[in-house]
């Protein structure tokens, strides 16, 4: 596609979201995983999957909780703690050839993770003021501008912003302004915009500058080649 055609593409896709509310994301007791279809077994493997991202995400984002074993025990009954699971169809691009990925997304329970994560040791924050006061930020809704670059097309418009929508820890996505081949958007986001940049390998895009020298802007992303 002509770079012009890109601009021209990219604008009328601006154009037209502004006027569309901001797309929410799931909160920090669902996830999204990527499946082949929906058959009983593969269900019960991205249900284990889903709280795996789940427990990791509400317990500081380190995956090396998975590995104690009550944690791995927990996440065998999964399906003890859904509250609900839907399917989602989503376009991503393979070999640079656009596909339909079939994706399941779950919601836990709030109060049954909860109470999960207290009977392991793993509750949110801890004693004392300073880690209250860490706790609170951590799960603080946040607002931060990123710009997103190398958007050569449509599809990867839509990547770009299915990527960020599909996190957990994203609330919502609005596209404010286009230029050449990027987009600026605001997200609001579950705690620091660090712990978010740290999520994104693997996702279809990529930290280009986690702190630019730019007004305005909190981050610079990039579609992942």
């Amino acid at each position: 596609m002509h770079p012009r055609q890109v601009i021209r593409c990219l604008a009328v896709l601006f154009a037209v979201l502004v006027f569309v509310p901001a797309l929410h994301a799931a909160d920090l007791y669902s996830a999204q995983v990527p499946v082949t279809s929906q058959s009983d077994v593969e269900r019960a493997g991205a249900l284990k999957t889903a709280l795996a991202q789940v427990m990791v995400g509400l317990t500081g984002g380190d995956n090396a909780v998975l590995a104690r074993p009550e944690v791995s025990k927990a996440i065998a009954d999964a399906v003890k703690y859904v509250q609900q699971y839907s399917y989602a169809s989503d376009v991503v691009t393979d070999n640079g050839q656009p596909k339909v990925q079939l994706s399941l997304i779950a919601q836990f329970d709030r109060n049954a993770v909860d109470k999960l994560l207290a009977d392991l040791g793993l509750a949110h924050g801890g004693s004392g003021q300073a880690q209250a006061v860490q706790a609170a930020a951590d799960i603080k809704p946040q607002t931060y501008r990123v710009w997103i670059s190398g958007l050569n097309s449509a599809l990867d418009y839509v990547n770009a912003v299915s990527a960020l929508s599909r996190n957990s820890l994203v609330r919502s996505v609005l596209a404010e302004q286009a230029r050449g081949d990027g987009v600026e958007m605001q997200i609001e986001v579950t705690g620091p915009l660090q712990r978010l940049l740290d999520s994104l390998p693997g996702s279809g895009l990529r930290v280009i500058n986690a702190k630019p020298p730019l007004e305005g802007v909190d981050a610079l992303l990039g579609i992942q080649p």
